[in-house]
């Protein structure tokens, strides 16, 4: 949601503010970019403020775009790239550059842009603005990358962009083109955006800016919660959580093994909704996770994985071949480093068997994350239900999402 808002903050007109910025390395990373193409940003205390000039505000950077770890900064702000009146590269880590590219370069290239990438397919990426057409296009697989990425393109082209999807993702993007003033139509799988001064558009918008709160990360909640579930006598509250429905099915999911998660304070601000989460220790029960629901807990899933050795029966997980191609393999670093840990654990080309507690009892180990910070994360939590210490590897990347993230642990662990 920070890299939303500060986007549409940088191509809005005047000042915004976005309270509680997220301190991730990640969302740096697109403010780095966005003052590297002009955009006036200052930082304080968690307050960001961005002065927008409008959608033809931005300017060619002297330099080539750096986005880190980040696969929101690049593929969103391709879309955004495209529909300017000059040329733009953009790359990061060496992560990154493994990364697919090919899904948001189709349809921007249908709509216009040129776009020119390491073997057709990944970073670094050369982008050739132009002034887009307007596409109706449908995602072949979910991901609300892509279609954020098509939709701010959308803002850059004559006439109505559209994006259908089959299954229902993270609608943050569209919730924050409304709050900054976009003409945007929803139905339950289509969303449609108006070009900024498009022709033939009577109802001709800008951005405006606007003053916007962050919610706290339901993804990055969920080691937290996990950690609770794990510890004996854990009593937690988690407070002013974003709570979209497109984000809360890890919440259903953990309910159904049997956590006693409640909501309380739910209010809305900035077009989310926001809440305290209240969860204390408990025996779960397990389950197998599938289907539709995939989509909506991609960030998630290392952790529920790294939860089924705590659990009566075990966690199975399948139709998320999309882990495949995160910031690692995290099929592959799941399983390994449950192994690693004495679990049992079957490894399957879409998805995990993670055996339950009866298999016996988690060890510590020396966990390697390769560099993705929710496997840090998940395993750290694992390791707090574990007999004998374990390593985290690397634990430095888990500042891509969470900076904070073992210090707030060691307090939580502490008390």
């Amino acid at each position: 949601m920070s890299h939303r808002y500060a986007m549409l903050a940088a191509i809005a007109e005047g000042k915004s503010e976005i309270r509680h910025f997220s301190t991730a390395q990640d969302c740096r990373s697109t403010l780095d970019c966005l003052r590297n193409l002009g955009a006036k940003i200052e930082t304080t205390r968690g307050v960001v403020r961005i002065t927008g000039s409008g959608s033809a505000g931005l300017q060619r950077s002297r330099r080539e775009l750096d986005a880190g770890n980040s696969g929101t900064t690049m593929r969103l702000l391709t879309g955004i790239l495209s529909g300017q009146p000059f040329e733009s590269k953009i790359s990061g880590d060496l992560s990154l550059r493994r990364r697919p590219m090919k899904r948001v370069i189709e349809p921007l290239t249908q709509m216009g842009a040129e776009i020119r990438a390491q073997g057709g397919e990944c970073a670094p990426l050369e982008i050739y603005g132009t002034k887009l057409r307007a596409i109706d296009y449908t995602l072949p697989f979910p991901s609300a990358q892509v279609k954020s990425a098509v939709l701010l393109a959308g803002l850059f082209a004559d006439g109505v962009t559209s994006v259908t999807e089959a299954v229902r993702t993270r609608d943050h993007t569209e919730i924050a083109l409304a709050e900054f003033g976009a003409r945007i139509e929803q139905t339950s799988h289509t969303t449609r955006v108006h070009g900024i001064g498009s022709s033939g558009n009577n109802n001709m918008v800008s951005l405006e800016a606007r003053t916007i709160e962050v919610p706290g990360d339901i993804s990055s909640a969920v080691f937290f919660l996990a950690a609770a579930l794990i510890l004996p006598e854990s009593n937690l509250l988690l407070q002013n959580v974003g709570l979209n429905p497109t984000r809360t099915a890890v919440l259903d999911v953990l309910t159904m093994m049997g956590a006693p998660i409640s909501l309380v304070s739910v209010r809305s601000a900035s077009g989310e909704l926001i809440g305290d989460i209240t969860v204390r220790h408990a025996t779960l029960q397990g389950g197998v996770i599938e289907g539709e629901s995939v989509a909506q807990l991609i960030d998630e899933l290392p952790m529920l994985a790294a939860l089924g050795p705590f659990t009566e029966n075990g966690v199975e997980i399948r139709n998320a071949q999309e882990l495949r191609v995160k910031e690692s393999d995290r099929i592959a670093a799941v399983a390994q480093n449950l192994k690693h840990m004495g679990a049992q654990v079957e490894e399957r080309p879409d998805g995990l068997r993670i055996a339950g507690r009866s298999a016996g009892k988690l060890r510590g180990a020396d966990i390697e994350p390769h560099g993705d910070h929710r496997i840090a994360m998940a395993f750290a939590v694992a390791a707090l239900g574990a007999q004998g210490p374990s390593v985290i590897r690397d634990s430095e990347c888990a500042a891509v999402s969470y900076p904070e993230f073992f210090e707030v642990l060691d307090k939580l662990v502490e008390r």
